[in-house]
């Protein structure tokens, strides 16, 4: 009995000690957990904000190079229309200085004269003016010798001077035209070049805070990717400490109380002994031997038939009372005891003690 007890105090004092680490990484790793759980949160709060912002960058660029794209296709039609509104102007420039020139010589056709007069006064429009003095320049030398009486002619030649005026105020204002357009051009090259300028530096400085973005996207994911590697083997971990703690647990209390019970039962069972020794040791023997032995002495017998009679008594009363109790208590060493006591009970109970 003392060396069981030696035995399981070793045993509890194991179950204790593994509970209580087993308990504490537990709650280890149950921290731990919490811990990865708020990481992977966090993370995955950063990508979808990151997602976001990268899908506005995405769209900023595009609108940025769109802009762009936009407005040099604009510059290039300005640029376009001046260039050919600037040669309108100079032409005209050329022409009227020719025409005046011309006229200053009288090397020219009068009716032609009249007609290019009617024609300047009725349009402002430089290509019109243009073909209209190109018209006169071609036909005025080769028509200069012609007699011409047509009342536009007299009337024309009559305003020779006022033709000129006309014409040098003509050139003026054609010469005003180009200077206004080809400051309008600067103003509109340099409003370009700086708008241009402008969505350049708006689409590097997208493209380069996405590149940004998109690699701290990358590498938070992969934090999250660890994190939830970690996670997993955390639960697992902490899943089987948890398995193996319910088991030890359910086990040692099986053991301990596998263990109460038999202390019990060998308390139980050495009261039983006890209480044999007592009867086989009680007044009984000697009542039984007094009883017994006038008449044995009557009879003949000898002394050593008095103690067989007086042995089997209560060997048989010894017998009895612990098969009952090895009955009651379930206990094989009482039923196995009550077997073998008849032999010698002194002898069979002192070895079982």
């Amino acid at each position: 009995k003392h060396e069981e007890q030696v035995q399981f105090a070793a045993y509890k004092q194991f179950c204790d000690d593994t509970a209580v680490e087993k308990t504490r990484a537990i709650k280890e790793a149950n921290e731990e957990i919490d811990s990865l759980e708020a990481k992977i949160a966090k993370c995955e709060s950063t990508i979808s904000k990151l997602t976001k912002e990268i899908a506005q960058l995405d769209e900023d660029i595009s609108v940025y190079e769109g802009d762009l794209k936009a407005a040099t296709k604009v510059r290039k039609m300005e640029h376009s229309d001046f260039v050919a509104t600037r040669k309108d102007y100079t032409e005209s420039v050329d022409s009227v200085t020719a025409a005046i020139a011309l006229i200053k010589r009288k090397m020219y056709n009068k009716k032609q004269g009249a007609t290019l007069l009617l024609q300047i006064q009725s349009t402002d429009s430089p290509a019109v003016i243009g073909k209209a003095l190109a018209a006169f320049l071609s036909t005025a030398e080769t028509d200069v010798g012609l007699d011409v009486t047509a009342p536009e002619a007299a009337a024309y030649e009559d305003h020779t001077g006022g033709i000129i005026e006309i014409l040098e105020k003509l050139k003026d204002k054609f010469e005003d035209k180009r200077t206004e357009l080809e400051k309008e051009e600067s103003n509109s090259k340099h409003a370009f070049e700086m708008l241009s300028q402008d969505l350049t530096n708006s689409i590097a400085t997208s493209k380069e805070d996405r590149s940004d973005k998109a690699q701290t996207k990358a590498k938070t994911a992969q934090k999250e990717a660890d994190a939830k590697g970690d996670l997993q083997d955390t639960i697992t971990s902490r899943d089987d400490d948890q398995t193996y703690l319910n088991d030890l647990v359910s086990t040692c209390k099986s053991k301990s109380d596998d263990f109460e019970a038999r202390q019990t039962l060998r308390a139980q069972e050495i009261e039983a002994i006890e209480k044999a020794i007592e009867i086989i040791s009680s007044a009984s023997v000697s009542g039984a031997a007094d009883k017994h032995l006038p008449s044995l002495a009557q009879t003949g017998h000898s002394f050593a038939q008095l103690r067989a009679v007086t042995k089997n008594e209560n060997q048989i009363r010894v017998a009895a009372f612990l098969h009952e109790q090895g009955t009651k208590l379930n206990s094989r060493v009482l039923s196995a005891l009550a077997v073998k006591v008849s032999e010698d009970p002194f002898k069979q109970v002192k070895k079982m003690i």
